[in-house]
């Protein structure tokens, strides 16, 4: 019962950020141009900075699901936010599962722009605007100024930093941080 519960809030909070976005997506001028030539996996192994998740997404079997048909909005965090002092190699064989759980940790279903999800919280009156992950978490967005900050059920918080992709198969929006704290080790 609950997998079904999950899949229904996921796409019900797809299509009200689908639906938020849609006006403004009717303007030429500000929709994001589609690189339909793109996945997200060449994204992830193509763009400079987020090598690290595009590896972990790899050693987790994941790369075939971001070669796939989607649409997926993927939360990449930078390369600096996996370079910490004692943090775990998601890329090493022995952190497979691990390295799934976090990747799915940052993506949701549905290809969300900044645009959709700036609309939405516009929309929200400021409240923010949550969805649901892959992992079956929760991210809530809200704004501060003009920069949109992410924070996770589990209190860790980015910002969405950088150009984002729209590709084929989804969007692939950079985030200065994991959006998932890790476990003390």
């Amino acid at each position: 019962m609950r997998p079904t519960r999950t899949a229904a809030l996921a796409a019900l909070s797809v299509l009200v950020l689908a639906g938020c976005g849609a006006k403004e997506a009717d303007d030429a001028s500000s929709a994001a141009a589609i690189d339909t030539d793109r996945t997200l996996a060449a994204a992830l192994d193509g763009d400079d900075g987020h090598d690290v998740l595009g590896d972990i997404a790899d050693n987790a079997g994941l790369a075939d699901v971001f070669a796939g048909v989607g649409p997926y909005t993927v939360f990449a965090p930078a390369d600096a936010a996996f370079q910490v002092e004692g943090a775990t190699d998601f890329t090493a064989d022995d952190h497979r599962t691990e390295g799934a759980a976090l990747v799915r940790a940052h993506v949701v279903p549905g290809a969300l722009t900044r645009q959709d999800i700036m609309a939405a919280i516009d929309r929200s009156g400021g409240d923010g605007v949550a969805m649901r992950t892959m992992a079956d978490g929760l991210l809530t967005f809200t704004r501060e100024g003009d920069a949109i900050v992410v924070v996770a059920g589990d209190g860790a918080r980015g910002r969405l930093a950088g150009e984002e992709a729209v590709v084929r198969n989804g969007v692939l929006q950079p985030v200065d941080a994991l959006l998932v704290r890790p476990a003390a080790g």
